[in-house]
């Protein structure tokens, strides 16, 4: 997949094109579905089969307000999106010209004069232009006056539940990873460095691994089953995550991310790890001393152990890689 990072960079030949166009912070179950007509139409014509984003999101320029966390980064998204056979990604640089443009402006001087589309495929829901002025029926009519095809993916829902990013990041905050992972047809995971931390646990408690990310979208405190990667190499390990604050030792830091090890292991501690956020245990609390709260600690490893071994038992083998 090549990627390009603004309108200098795309090639004469960027097109003939199939594309579609879009945040897909997540790029969840109905992104996919998506990202899936795409290709095959894609490849049924011969043509290359496109995705166009932006960065920043839109509202963080025209109503930073009511900015979304997001779940994941433009290359994040651009990785997920090589998984579904997606050939060339354009991240456009979102600013007051482009939000400016008009319906008509955004088709004529980007899509087909830049990105040479031949099909446009979007959700239901999809606006663009100036003040979100064209939707899928102004979309329709640029296509047949402008010589493009343009088609309409309906929205996907999961048990009656409509699948959407805004959804899936309130699930998240909300402590609802195994509901959010479905729909995001993966674990949510945060990803960074590991750093020091004040050594109490280890001493008092469990030694964790400190994880320190820069994504703007944290699970709601409390403990989780998870899954831990080393960044930097192919070993991973089951786990189990506190996200809170730490009240039993009394601290007034900021937020901690402290992953557990469910499993010894050889060599050097990870420097860069990611971890998967599996299923919620419980809400974070306050314990009566460290003692207490190690004994509930190994209450909780040994949910963490019987969730991992009723994995096995469904599915005949450990859990999956991400």
């Amino acid at each position: 997949m090549t990627l390009y990072r603004s309108l200098d960079q795309v090639p004469a030949d960027f097109g003939p094109s199939a594309l579609t166009i879009g945040n897909f912070d997540g790029v969840h179950f109905g992104h996919r579905r998506i990202l899936r007509r795409l290709r095959a139409l894609a490849e049924a014509r011969g043509w290359k089969a496109s995705v166009l984003m932006f960065d920043p999101h839109p509202t963080r320029v025209v109503a930073p307000e009511r900015a979304p966390q997001l779940m994941t980064s433009p290359d994040r998204r651009a990785e997920l999106m090589a998984e579904e056979g997606i050939e060339q990604v354009l991240i456009l640089p979102f600013n007051i010209e482009v939000a400016h443009l008009s319906p008509d402006e955004f088709v004529e001087q980007l899509l087909v004069a830049r990105l040479g589309v031949r099909a446009v495929l979007v959700g239901d829901n999809f606006r663009f232009g100036y003040r979100q002025a064209g939707n899928v029926e102004v979309l329709r009519a640029l296509g047949t006056r402008l010589g493009f095809e343009t088609e309409i993916v309906p929205s996907v829902s999961y048990h009656g539940r409509m699948v959407s990013s805004s959804g899936i990041r309130s699930l998240l905050r909300t402590g609802q990873v195994s509901l959010a992972a479905r729909l995001l047809q993966r674990p949510y995971a945060l990803a960074g460095a590991v750093i020091s931390g004040r050594g109490v646990g280890a001493k008092q408690t469990v030694p964790t691994l400190n994880l320190e990310t820069t994504s703007s979208l944290v699970p709601q405190p409390g403990v989780y089953i998870t899954r831990t990667r080393d960044l930097d190499g192919d070993r991973q390990w089951q786990s189990i995550t506190n996200i809170g604050y730490r009240p039993t030792f009394g601290e007034n830091g900021g937020l901690s991310i402290e992953t557990f090890l469910l499993s010894p292991f050889d060599g050097e501690d990870p420097r860069r790890i990611a971890v998967d956020f599996l299923r919620r245990v419980r809400e974070e609390r306050k314990f009566e001393s460290p003692e207490a709260l190690k004994a509930q600690i190994l209450k909780d490893v040994a949910t963490a152990l019987r969730y991992f071994r009723r994995v096995k038992a469904w599915t005949g083998r450990p859990l999956a890689p991400a």
